[in-house]
């Protein structure tokens, strides 16, 4: 199926995706923190920028698409235009989120990918 959209319009919609402050991510903070939890967000010392960090018990949430990162859910599909472009994309991000995963492993944090 051709895309609905021309280039412009659709190089602007995808601009528009935001990767910070996502509703799933304030979803998982307004519960986390309902339940007493304190966080902090995006620290850029770690590996990867994690979503969410629990300094006092040495965790890391990580709040992820389906689409961008590539899950074996139900809900992933990838696009049937440009499909090189990104398969090669998706697959990239998968690496990027590997390796950051083990480096934050490395460092001692305990992980959860939502």
């Amino acid at each position: 199926m051709p895309d609905v959209h021309d280039t412009q319009t659709r190089s602007r919609n995808m601009a528009a995706i935001k990767a910070r402050n996502t509703k799933p991510e304030i979803i998982v903070r307004k519960g986390l923190h309902h339940l007493g939890f304190r966080y902090r967000l995006h620290d850029r010392a770690l590996p990867g920028t994690p979503d969410i960090v629990l300094k006092r018990y040495r965790a890391i949430i990580d709040v992820r698409s389906c689409f961008f990162h590539g899950h074996d859910c139900s809900l992933f599909r990838l696009p049937e235009t440009r499909r090189e472009f990104w398969q090669k994309k998706i697959w990239a991000n998968v690496d990027r989120d590997r390796r950051n995963l083990n480096e934050q492993l490395d460092l001692g944090w305990r992980t959860a990918i939502v």
